[in-house]
């Protein structure tokens, strides 16, 4: 008698159940830019972005050029009676760590640099290493981590904030507006768009597993 079987992944990738309504379904063939929604509860299961891989890899490229942009040329400058001053992103956080505001500086320099950052960095790379036919087993623990990079990109908490602060010093200072902070402000849409062309049930399939079979 043969032992039993366990972890073994269903043979049936189209086969899935629904977030929400735990509805056991299979999904069907979508076609480029196409949705698939669940019959029951409406929640959308599927999508399929036309020419997904070109288009992020087009916005990685012009998120890294805005992101490299962005952190070396001022974001905001004040002029008080005469004095001129100017700062960037980087040197926001590095001027709270010398003040006795270290959390605070880490939180922002990871949110609004190091997060960013290793979010474009990752789907370049994913978008790089899905032109291998299969794709190779890294791109899918990169797919697998991206959300939470995601969820720790925060520029445009960091530009509420900034703009909050412009408002209260605009009565003390004349404050102007850097380069960067219109380059962040752009920033925020390409990394949206971004998220919204990324298949990534496409690129789950397209990699080769240890296994050798699917997932």
């Amino acid at each position: 008698m043969s032992a039993p079987e366990y972890n073994v992944p269903v043979a049936d990738t189209a086969l899935t159940a629904c977030p929400d309504c735990d509805l056991l379904q299979r999904l069907p063939d979508v076609p480029p830019g196409g949705a698939a929604h669940c019959p029951r509860c409406d929640r959308e299961l599927l999508r399929r972005p036309a020419n997904s891989r070109e288009r992020v890899l087009a916005l990685t490229v012009a998120a890294a050029i805005l992101w490299i942009v962005a952190n070396s040329v001022p974001m905001l400058g004040l002029t008080v009676i005469g004095y001129q001053a100017s700062t960037t992103v980087m040197g926001g956080a590095i001027h709270l760590w010398t003040h006795d505001q270290q959390v605070v500086a880490v939180l922002i320099l990871f949110t609004a640099v190091v997060a960013p950052a290793l979010q474009i960095g990752f789907l370049l790379a994913v978008s790089l290493g899905t032109g291998r036919v299969p794709a190779p087993r890294w791109v899918g623990v990169m797919i697998r981590h991206q959300p939470t990079l995601v969820e720790w990109s925060m520029i445009e908490v960091m530009m509420i904030g900034v703009l909050v602060a412009l408002i209260k010093i605009a009565e003390l200072a004349n404050v102007v507006p850097g380069l960067a902070l219109y380059l962040l402000a752009g920033l925020i849409f390409v990394l949206a768009g971004m998220q919204s062309s990324i298949d990534r049930r496409a690129i789950w399939e397209s990699v080769s597993w240890a296994s050798g079979a699917p997932r």
